[in-house]
Order: C-alpha cells, then structure tokens, then sequence
C-alpha cells in the first residue's frame, strides 16, 4: 500500500519506519523543513517506560489550584489559554481524577510504555542510533518524607504491570547520583527505575528518519496539511500547500494539531496543547552534574544528562496554541537545576525552548482506527511521546497491516470517546 504519514515528529518518523519495514511505500508529510523541529526538539530527554503517570489523578484539582498559586508552580495559566475549549478540556480531565480511573488509566499507559521499551532495545539492536543515550534509570526524587510514603497505589499498579522499581533510601539515591551529595539536605529518599533511559529526542528522530530513507521513505517538507477530504466517510485526498495528495491509508501524527484536522469530519479527539519549557545547558563540572534522569517530584521538573549538555524539562502552561517564550516561565526549571545540581551547568548560555504536548484527558494516547476508512491516528501522547514512540508505531504498523498485535489494545483508539 501507498501511506501517508501525516506529521514529521517522533511519533510520524517511527510510524513511516515500522510501516516501511513492513513493505509499504511510505511518504511523511511536514510543515517544517526537517523533521523533529516541533514538539519533539526540546523535550525533557526520558525514556521513562516506568515513570509513567497520568495528569489526572486523586486530589489533582485540589493540588492544582494550589500550584497555581506557588511562585515556582508546576502548572500555571496564561491569559491567552481560557476559552470555551480549554474549560471542556479541563471538565474531560477532572471526570478522569477518580481511584478507579487512576488505576485503569496508568495500567493502561504502563502496558504500552513497557511494549515500547521492548520495541526500543529491539530498534537498538538493529540500527547503529547515536543520541546521547545512557541506560541509567530515572530517580523520582522526593523532597518530603509524608509525599514519599504515600506512593503506596502508585507502586502497586507498578507491580500489577510487572514494571521493575525500587524505593530507594537517602544514601542509595547518592550511590547512583553522586553529584546529590552536594546538596544532601534536599532529599529524602526516591523511586528508583533501572529500566529508564535517557538521550535527545530530536538526535534520535533525525538518525531514525536517515534510516527511514535508507529503505525508501520519501519526505515531503516544507509542506502545510490544511485538510482532508472524504466521500461517503472514506479518506480520499489530502490537500496541502503543495497540492493534492492521495494514497491507500493516511496516519494522522501531527500531535496537539490532529483534532484541528479531523474536527471537520465529525471526530472530536479531546487533545489539549499543553505547554511545556525546556532549558538545555552546557555541562561545566562533570562532578556535579546529574548522569541520569532525576524527576524532582515536588517541582515536576526533570533534570536529565547528555553527553555534554543538561536537558531540564517542566511546567505545564495552559495557554492554547500559544507558543512565545515568556522569559518568568523560565523560573521553576532554572531553580531546580540550580537547586539539586548547583554548578553543573552554564545557564547563561542556556537554549530556552517550549513546545506544545498533546495531553488527552486520561493521559492515554490514540492510537488505530477512525470511524474514518482508511484513517488511522497514532497522536496524543502528552508529555510520554518519545517514551511511547516505538510500541506506539509497531502496534499502529500491526494495525494497519491487520495483523494480530503484539499486546492488548483495548482503551487505546479514538473509539473510547465517541
């Protein structure tokens, strides 16, 4: 079959290679001219198969009004960001903060990030991938003892799923981040994820979109996605600033922009432009720098290593398709990097970034089948994207080929909110 993938980020360059490898004749199609320039440039550097959480949980509404009103809040809200869609958007996600949601929403996102790390050491081993990648585990830090002794239903939905973890005492947090016993009275204790993994998103889609031409993907840049046309609820073409396109199925990708594009059609995919910052760093003192992921639990912050750089990836900004840099939004990452790795880094020179996450309200992602023929939709994947990105792909490639996927699928398509 002739496929269109629809979207040039992570999640469409690993579609278009899955698909391709499976022998179809694959074209992405972009905006941008080159890929991973978007959502996928500058985000927090996790592979977190383990560290996977959904936004709505128990008490979040009442945490959130009370970030919101701290200086260094995980959460904020722009003037430009309530409007009629945002409220639905919250409402969604507030019907999703109950135990039983919790709990069935999190096995859910664990199933498919645990697929997605098997897919992942699977991709490694074929293609010879340079991205900074370091297979250290991630550290959930916890500043607060009482936070940390509450994580009780949390770590039983790890074990449900099979997920290795491991509550880690004070000193053991040291052992395997030596640069916290600068500040060793910041910390109490944290979750310890061995499987987790780190490396730069956009070096990762870059080499993999090479490989993806290396067995003959075609890309199409520079080019806009302004509509889909159809006939008797069947895809027919798509029109883009080039002109029409056509193929035999189409795969939507585009991230916080899939429901634009489908919402003429009668799809409402409940997708939010979440945005999130990030400050990536020149690395000045090896010593005192992070060599893995340390997620600090109290600030939502992530603080993750390359090869000669410091990624820091936070806040979440409710500001709609918004995407200027407001200079204050770069307080809580600055202040935990400089907090927990004081000295690591040159935050002078340090590259400030935002991007738009497409947060759905269970944190789930959609993937599979339309109530449009031949439209499938692999997008949505919040703040989880590279994480998800290979499990996601090779189950939509299964998918499309109608073959029997590789793990259970239930409550992943688009056809858990119609």
């Amino acid at each position: 079959m002739k496929i269109l993938v629809l979207g040039g980020g992570v999640l469409g360059v690993s579609s278009a290679w899955y698909l391709a490898k499976s022998g179809h004749e694959v074209i992405v199609v972009d905006r941008q001219p080159g890929v991973a320039d978007e959502t996928s440039y500058g985000n927090a550097g996790m592979l977190s198969y383990g560290y996977t959480n959904p936004w709505a949980a128990p008490g979040i509404p009442f945490k959130a009004v009370k970030w919101m009103m701290q200086d260094l809040a995980p959460i904020l809200v722009s003037s430009t960001g309530m409007n009629a869609h945002t409220a639905g958007w919250m409402v969604k996600m507030l019907g999703q903060c109950s135990e039983d949601a919790y709990r069935v929403n999190k096995n859910r996102m664990l199933r498919l990030s645990e697929y997605s790390r098997a897919c992942f050491e699977s991709l490694e081993s074929e293609l010879p991938l340079h991205f900074d990648q370091r297979q250290q585990g991630t550290i959930e830090l916890f500043r607060d003892q009482e936070k940390m002794d509450s994580i009780g239903a949390d770590l039983a939905s790890l074990r449900e799923c099979g997920v290795e973890h491991e509550v880690i005492d004070h000193a053991t947090c040291i052992q395997h981040e030596p640069a916290l016993a600068n500040v060793s009275d910041k910390f109490v204790g944290g979750l310890m994820f061995p499987n987790d993994a780190t490396g730069d998103c956009r070096k990762f889609t870059l080499a993999l979109s090479e490989a993806c031409k290396n067995i003959g993907v075609n890309f199409l840049l520079n080019t806009e996605i302004q509509a889909l046309e159809t006939v008797d609820n069947e895809i027919q073409s798509v029109m883009t600033s080039n002109g029409r396109l056509t193929a035999d199925a189409y795969v939507l990708c585009m991230g916080s922009y899939s429901p634009l594009l489908v919402k003429p059609l009668g799809i409402q995919l409940p997708i939010y432009p979440m945005k999130g910052y990030s400050l990536t760093l020149p690395i000045l003192d090896e010593s005192k720098a992070p060599q893995s992921t340390v997620m600090d639990e109290a600030y939502k912050v992530a603080v993750t290593r390359f090869d000669d750089r410091i990624r820091v990836g936070g806040t979440a900004e409710i500001a709609s398709f918004d995407l200027s840099l407001d200079e204050s939004r770069r307080k809580p990452t600055e202040f935990v990097v400089g907090d927990l790795f004081p000295g690591a880094g040159d935050l002078e020179n340090a590259e400030f970034w935002c991007g738009l996450r497409p947060m759905t309200p269970d944190s789930v992602p959609v993937i599979g089948k339309t109530p449009i023929k031949k439209l499938f939709t692999n997008t949505g994947h919040g703040t989880l994207g590279w994480t998800m990105s290979q499990g996601s792909a090779r189950l939509l490639a299964d998918i499309v080929n109608e073959q029997a996927p590789d793990i259970d699928t239930e409550g992943l398509s688009v056809h858990r909110y119609l």
